[in-house]
């Protein structure tokens, strides 16, 4: 996907307003900025920066659409992604969970400069943030699927919807995971790297529990 298909593919999908692309536009911005001073993503996505890093988190969006009301909680979210995309392109409210001081300020301060009243950031490791009943789970490059499900659990329901980016490794990671979790999982295709894949997964549980 190139920079103009990717563009193209978020006003196709998401109808964007003036008003939206001034925010993804100063978001990518203050990313490149911040690139000065602490590395938030791969110098060789630089240039494809719209389709690597914004519609690769915009696409979540969809596959989360059945959702029911509620917060999205976005775990290791970094640069903000797909935290701060999420914030632009919908109304739901989101609490972007990371804890490097750097990266937690740098969010807060996209935050305020672009005006996000419905994000929020926790500064912490994933395992001490309160027990929560999201509606949306998202991580991107956080952790491995199991230890990922394991340290977040305590903030779904069996409604939750998690939709997790994983790369070429997605159908290994699964393997993996269904060992120790049940569920209602499946492999989505990214559209922005035929190679890549997204984990979708619903009712979640681990199977300990249910075998004791």
């Amino acid at each position: 996907m190139t920079e103009d298909e990717a563009r193209q593919w978020l006003q196709e999908r998401f109808d964007v307003s003036r008003g939206t692309w001034d925010r993804l536009e100063g978001y990518v911005a203050i990313l490149l900025a911040e690139m000065e001073r602490q590395n938030l993503i791969a110098e060789s996505t630089r240039p494809h920066i719209w389709a690597r890093h914004i519609v690769d988190s915009a696409q979540l969006i969809a596959l989360a659409s059945a959702a029911g009301e509620g917060q999205w909680i976005d775990l290791g979210s970094g640069a903000g992604l797909p935290g701060i995309v999420v914030a632009i392109l919908t109304d739901r409210p989101i609490q972007m969970v990371e804890s490097r001081r750097k990266r937690i300020d740098f969010l807060n301060g996209v935050i305020d400069e672009l005006g996000l009243a419905g994000a929020s950031v926790f500064g912490g490791r994933v395992e001490t943030v309160p027990a929560a009943k999201a509606a949306i789970i998202s991580a991107r490059a956080y952790a491995p699927l199991p230890r990922l499900l394991d340290s977040a659990i305590h903030l779904s329901t069996e409604k939750t919807i998690w939709v997790l980016p994983k790369g070429r490794n997605a159908q290994n990671e699964l393997e993996v995971a269904t060992r120790t979790w049940q569920g209602t999982f499946h492999v989505e295709h990214s559209v922005t790297d035929a190679d890549s894949a997204i984990i979708v997964a619903q009712a979640v549980r681990s199977r300990r529990k249910v075998r004791g």
